[in-house]
């Protein structure tokens, strides 16, 4: 693949001693945890490295589930679970594809969506509300157009959001949070640039 082409977070998932995004948490999931049994079924969807799902096994969950598309992001995550002595089920897998096997009660995503075309993460989110528990929550993070994609990801940005468009599909769930906001970042080599995006929790009532 050119260098050129291939995003920062993958460059980073190659290189041990790299992170690509943050070795915490996203503090939504702190925020929420106390919802969830220990022995919730949990899964991500895109979970890079793995932060959130790392954290939450940690914590003592055990029924944990996380995928994502990059080879290199799940082999750096099931290297830090060994070293680590975590268990949890990390495993390649394509959003658009990806068939759920059972219910879970936290179904989340950051920051991944928009990578996909708008009707293929639509249509994840309806699949993962079907596969929900009763009092299952849902976190989902995804940019909006309500600025331009950076330069650094523009060209993987092919599914940004309407602002709130991802709020009318939890219109039958409880919306327990919906935040719309810009946020400034920066990257290794990427000057400081702004993403807009939305943030839901939802629990299936």
């Amino acid at each position: 693949m050119d260098k050129n082409l291939t995003p920062f977070w993958e460059l980073a998932y190659q290189d041990e001693s790299a992170v690509a995004f943050s070795v915490e948490p996203n503090k939504t999931i702190k925020e929420f945890e106390y919802l969830l049994s220990k022995q919730a079924h949990i899964i991500e969807a895109g979970c890079g490295e793995g932060q959130n799902v790392l954290y939450l096994a940690k914590q003592g969950y055990r029924n944990v589930d996380a995928f994502d598309l990059s080879e290199h992001g799940i082999a750096k995550l099931q290297k830090r679970c060994k070293i680590e002595g975590i268990q949890l089920n990390a495993f390649t897998a394509d959003l658009t594809m990806y068939q759920f096997e059972q219910k879970y009660d936290l179904v989340m995503s950051f920051g991944t969506l928009h990578f996909v075309p708008r009707r293929d993460w639509k249509d994840f989110i309806n699949r993962a509300k079907v596969h929900t528990n009763t009092g299952g929550i849902h976190i989902m993070h995804i940019f909006t157009d309500t600025v331009p994609a950076s330069e650094d990801i523009a060209p993987f940005a092919i599914g940004l959001a309407k602002d709130e468009e991802i709020r009318e599909l939890y219109s039958d769930w409880e919306i327990l949070q919906f935040k719309s906001y810009t946020f400034e970042d920066e990257h290794p080599g990427v000057p400081k640039h702004l993403h807009a995006s939305n943030k839901i929790v939802a629990r299936n009532i």
